[in-house]
């Protein structure tokens, strides 16, 4: 699993120095020293998310007109106000780059307002800004939305498409053939034990102890963890790995399999990708909950809900789920405030049995 991670965390490295190169000069300082708190997934969707500031500065900040993004420096920093900054939350809503057109909610600017405020942050506690104007900005609202996830007789439905293809067309019934027994055993997996997509795909086979019904995962920031799974996981991950996996490595045994030791492998006999896993969630999610966008993280929060509902201990449920904050576990995982609505009306009476 370590050689997935390392491997990812390579490519997202580059991609991350790739991007920076075309911001202007000082943002160099910036990565370097926010890169002992930061993973490199966050550092990349910084230069992401700069990339697009520093572009608005060019095209419709008028002391920037004249400049290149390359061209910017830190003392132009000083020249940004309050308005700019509105003005770039405004334009966030629809915006052009690179020949494409983009948009954004409230959540997607909020994200592009933090990273400015973290830039300037930055900066102004190196006394490098003699002040942290972007701290001034109002940040979007954040609306709350519906928890989505999978009810009992959902799950039920869900499995039974990957198992069987009920409710499926013809066609994907013919390609389910060939991949019933994977599948089956990764919505278990993510079902049963709430781990991450990119935990899923980036599991090895050695990385599962059948006799123990345990496994070992990376977590975000690269810290291991082991976790456990119940019988019915063992029983749909038994069955793929005697099965459907050997098959396909046996077929191909003439072959360089440099993904092997993967434990989820596609026809391709390569590692199962994050885009594959949630494609097959949302094809049979289509059957078992049409009315309902599900991805694998929506499945990770109906495990969550539905350990916190068995145990009604939310450390625990935090824990599982690898959350460094209890309250992320409250906001997105567990259903506490419609479980306790449901207390609350059973609780008060209005009239006396006994009348």
């Amino acid at each position: 699993m370590a050689n997935y991670f390392k491997e990812r965390e390579r490519d997202t490295n580059l991609r991350q120095r790739e991007i920076r190169d075309t911001l202007p000069e000082f943002c160099e300082e910036f990565f370097v020293g926010i890169e002992p708190q930061t993973t490199a997934l966050t550092r990349l969707n910084y230069a992401y998310d700069l990339r697009i500031f520093f572009d608005y500065l060019t095209k419709r900040v008028r002391p920037f007109r004249d400049k290149t993004v390359e061209e910017i420096t830190l003392a132009d920093l000083e020249k940004i106000t309050v308005t700019h900054l509105e003005n770039y939350l405004e334009y966030l809503t629809l915006y052009e780059f690179d020949g494409k057109e983009y948009s954004n909610g409230d959540k997607g600017k909020a994200r592009k307002i933090s990273t400015v405020r973290t830039l300037f942050k930055y900066f102004f506690n190196k006394d490098k800004l003699s002040s942290n104007v972007a701290a001034k900005l109002t940040m979007p609202k954040q609306h709350d939305k519906d928890i989505i996830r999978l009810e009992r007789h959902e799950i039920d439905k869900i499995l039974n498409a990957a198992e069987d293809g009920e409710g499926m067309s013809k066609h994907q019934r013919k390609i389910l053939l060939n991949t019933r027994a994977r599948d089956v055993a990764i919505l278990s997996l993510l079902l049963g034990t709430g781990i991450r997509v990119s935990e899923c795909v980036g599991l090895n086979l050695k990385d599962v102890d059948f006799d123990s019904n345990a496994f070992t995962v990376t977590r975000k920031g690269g810290n291991q963890a082991i976790l456990y799974f119940n019988d019915d996981v063992k029983e749909a991950l038994q069955y793929y790995v005697e099965g459907e996996r050997k098959a396909l490595l046996s077929r191909t045994q003439k072959l360089n399999v440099p993904d092997e030791e993967a434990l989820f492998l596609s026809l391709q006999v390569k590692r199962i990708c994050v885009r594959a896993v949630e494609n097959l969630v949302k094809k049979y999610a289509a059957v078992a909950a049409p009315l309902k966008k599900i991805s694998p993280h929506k499945l990770r929060s109906t495990y969550g809900t539905n350990l916190y509902r068995a145990t009604g201990d939310i450390y625990m449920v935090a824990d599982v789920l690898g959350h460094r904050d209890v309250n992320t576990t409250k906001k997105h995982y567990a259903a506490i405030e419609q479980d306790h609505r449901k207390a609350a009306a059973k609780a008060v009476t209005l009239r006396d049995d006994e009348d």
